[in-house]
């Protein structure tokens, strides 16, 4: 009989938002985490990010339901999607964070646009990102927040479907989900 997973991860003290970098992929579906992150930073008035172990990298101060502070590092891998595991490893290596005091961001196709919700290791869902931080950490017990984007329109390709640049309604949507998903992992930390 498996164990029961728990309702919550455990202590988080990385959060990495999947994205990729360069401006042309600022405003799409793609880069749901690397929004949830800079809102997160944003809400937490952070005002200086370094460079660190390939990853832009901010820390914030959270109490915990101990009352206790603690330090949460805010991530976002400098290198692509596929490779995002590479600089988060190093990250958690750096800093002695196991998988399960992680917590991912990312797009997820198979939720309906606009949902958020936490899942707590298991399947990848054949998201490349996901693929690269299981490898790389050399486990699936980190926690995520999937970040519904819904499945794209008659026959478009999934690739174009999360790089295409948002407008419109479509943006403003997008925008909205980003606080949903900043919220419920605010509600983590």
């Amino acid at each position: 009989m498996p164990a029961q997973k728990p309702a919550k991860p455990g202590t988080v003290r990385i959060v990495c938002g999947l994205g990729n970098p360069d401006a042309e992929y600022a405003r799409t579906r793609h880069n749901a985490g690397f929004a949830t992150i800079d809102a997160l930073a944003a809400r937490r008035g952070v005002r200086y990010w370094k460079s660190e172990a390939g990853a832009q990298v901010a820390s914030i101060s959270v109490t915990g339901a101990d009352g206790e502070k603690r330090e949460v590092l805010l991530a976002k891998p400098m290198s692509y999607m596929n490779t995002s595991g590479g600089p988060l490893s190093k990250l958690a290596r750096a800093h002695h964070v196991r998988p399960e005091e992680i917590l991912v961001v990312h797009d997820e196709v198979d939720l309906a646009a606009g949902e958020v919700k936490l899942k707590l290791g298991g399947g990848l869902n054949a998201h490349n990102g996901l693929r690269s931080i299981a490898d790389k950490l050399g486990s699936r017990d980190f926690a995520r927040v999937q970040f519904g984007i819904g499945r794209p329109p008659g026959r478009m390709q999934v690739a174009d479907y999360v790089l295409r640049e948002l407008k419109g309604n479509f943006l403003e949507d997008f925008e909205l989900t980003v606080e949903r998903a900043a919220d419920l992992v605010e509600s983590l930390l």
